[in-house]
């Protein structure tokens, strides 16, 4: 066990230490963030604001203000939970590319708690990285404005973020068998930090796209986590406006928020329930923790 803990602690200094790593790894939400500065924001309200029509004098403009944020975070959160685990894992490439995983088998530790300590390194450090955005942007929005939250929905939105960090782990980690060079690994990191924002609806929601394009977008496990931590987030803030409302529209705005923002993840043209979007992302993960315990067991076999 103590080979296992000085393992998983090595590759956890070796990704904190590299800035230009964690710099990569937090390029996609910067990138939704940077968009939504220069005109999401604005699209976003313009887009409310034209939807409420004779509703208008019902809903206060910092509530519209309030939901676009917590759009925003939403995207942050999804996107990051997609690259940093990816970029926490690189120190397998790194590893490999550089023969010290010849050096690593010559040490006491086991091939299971070798494939362990990349996994938990890699998981811990992508957990320190999303839960501090997480909680750095519940406490801006809070400080922006009421969102109405419960407790429930803060322990969801925590919940979330470590399913949907640990689900995006072992799939990066079996997406690291594909890689030999450290170089190729980093250039695919830059085309995944551009193309999350669209997979989880960051850029443009989901709901625009073709059914073929949502299903796509929607059996990728952060896309459908993304999709809970809107509702969550959401959730109050919604009930809010509905009740300003006051059911002189039967809650048709409220419900073109959500389809249209993507609160369902949509597959085959069927929205799917919460329950079921969790089983899916729980199943998936255990499939990619099978595949990654069995290849990189082989991988690291002592010969």
């Amino acid at each position: 066990m103590r080979a296992f803990r000085g393992f998983a602690v090595r590759n956890m200094l070796v990704f904190f230490r590299n800035r230009q790593t964690v710099f990569f790894s937090l390029l996609a939400p910067l990138i939704v963030f940077a968009l939504y500065v220069m005109f999401l924001r604005g699209t976003y309200v313009d887009s409310i604001d034209g939807s409420m029509g004779a509703l208008a004098p019902l809903v206060a403009s910092g509530d519209v203000d309030s939901l676009v944020n917590g759009l925003l975070l939403a995207g942050i959160l999804g996107s990051s939970v997609i690259t940093v685990p990816f970029g926490t894992l690189q120190v397998i490439v790194e590893d490999r590319e550089k023969l010290k995983d010849r050096d690593i088998l010559a040490t006491p530790a086991g091939r299971w708690q070798i494939v362990l300590g990349y996994f938990a390194a890699a998981a811990l450090c992508a957990l320190c990285v999303t839960l501090v955005l997480l909680t750095a942007g519940l406490a801006a929005l809070g400080a922006m404005g009421d969102m109405h939250w419960t407790g429930g929905d803060i322990a969801a939105l925590y919940g979330l973020t470590v399913l949907g960090t640990l689900s995006s782990t072992a799939i990066s980690m079996a997406l690291m068998l594909v890689f030999r060079s450290t170089s190729a690994c980093g250039a695919f990191l830059g085309i995944l930090s551009a193309a999350a924002g669209f997979v989880i609806g960051a850029y443009i929601p989901v709901a625009q796209f073709a059914t073929p394009v949502q299903t796509f977008c929607n059996l990728w496990p952060a896309s459908g986590v993304c999709c809970l931590v809107r509702q969550a987030l959401m959730r109050g803030l919604l009930g809010h406006i509905d009740a300003g409302i006051g059911g002189v529209d039967q809650g048709a705005f409220v419900a073109t928020v959500r389809e249209v923002f993507g609160f369902e993840a949509v597959v085959g043209g069927e929205a799917l329930g919460a329950g079921a979007v969790l089983l899916y992302v729980a199943v998936v993960s255990a499939v990619c923790l099978a595949v990654d315990g069995v290849v990189y067991a082989r991988m690291y076999a002592r010969r």
